[in-house]
């Protein structure tokens, strides 16, 4: 079995941050939040990395993170996330400027990947250490039998939220064996002062929810055939969900797992982590990112300056 590949997604556009945030420094030399993950898994056992940008940001992407990580002792790999990459005889609807979503992302990096089982992170989420090791372990062991081999790292709904706004979660619910039994991807989560609540109807009314609840923070671990089922029904989401919402409709990893799970052909296992995320949704989160991994720093997690 060939050995696990890091896929990172990195070609959003960071509509609610104001820039792109995959290159955005926010280490002591400049390093992104990408280069922290990077770091993490190495040290975990992974050794390819594939990186989905867009061809919009290339030359910025290449003149920061991609310059720091020839420094790297990963082997680094680029896919490209195009509206245009579509199945044939599909066009691109009249002022649709959106990616199709984190399923086509991944979809977009199947030549990149070749074949191996592998992991999928977002490239402005800091994830922590231990949940890089608890991947790398089960996809080095992870084999398709009666079900798809599949995982996910769970976090705790708390350990997830910003004090800035609203963040987007698969809200989880796992079986009595620790496998995912349904997610469901909320789009608007809330702190408030009594807890967190999320909306379905842009705020007309809230739902509480516990903040020990577990929620995808969009690291999966997945089996080669993966890639097919995503191509699959890649079709199918634009022949019956595009026309619905042909600006906004997105193709979303949660969605093509629940499919999955509602068809009996594969298992997610849902590996767990105490670590807190960090991430930038929003600007004013990046000072809080900054404090934390200087902090981090300190201790010894991280060197000063990752890839000297």
């Amino acid at each position: 079995m060939k050995n696990p590949v890091l896929v990172v997604m990195a070609a959003g556009m960071g509509s609610r941050y104001g820039g792109l945030k995959q290159i955005d420094p926010v280490g002591s030399c400049g390093e992104a939040i990408l280069d922290y993950s990077l770091f993490d898994a190495y040290e975990a056992g992974f050794r390819t990395a594939v990186i989905i940008i867009k061809k919009a940001i290339e030359k910025d992407f290449m003149d920061t993170v991609g310059a720091r990580l020839k420094s790297s002792p990963m082997e680094i790999r680029y896919a490209f996330q195009e509206l245009d990459k579509l199945p044939e005889g599909y066009t691109i609807p009249e002022g649709r400027i959106k990616p199709w979503g984190t399923s086509h992302a991944v979809l977009c990096a199947a030549d990149a990947i070749d074949g191996a089982p592998f992991a999928v992170i977002n490239a402005d989420d800091y994830y922590g250490k231990s949940a890089f090791r608890e991947i790398f372990q089960f996809l080095s062991t992870a084999q398709d039998g009666t079900y798809y081999d599949f995982c996910m790292v769970g976090y705790q709904l708390g350990n997830t939220v910003t004090d800035n706004g609203s963040v987007a979660r698969g809200v989880c619910t796992t079986d009595e064996n620790g496998y995912l039994a349904d997610i469901v991807e909320r789009t608007k989560i809330e702190k408030y002062p009594g807890g967190i609540h999320f909306t379905e109807d842009d705020g007309a009314s809230w739902t509480d929810i516990a903040a020990e609840t577990p929620v995808s923070m969009n690291m999966w671990g997945f089996t080669p055939v993966f890639l097919k089922e995503i191509a699959d029904r890649f079709p199918e989401f634009l022949d019956n969900k595009v026309p619905q919402n042909p600006a906004k409709a997105e193709f979303f990893l949660p969605m093509t797992i629940s499919q999955l799970l509602e068809e009996n052909k594969a298992k997610v296992k849902v590996l767990k982590t105490a670590d807190k995320w960090y991430g930038v949704t929003y600007a004013e989160d990046k000072p809080m990112v900054v404090a934390a991994l200087q902090e981090m720093t300190r201790q010894g997690l991280y060197p000063d300056g990752l890839w000297k």
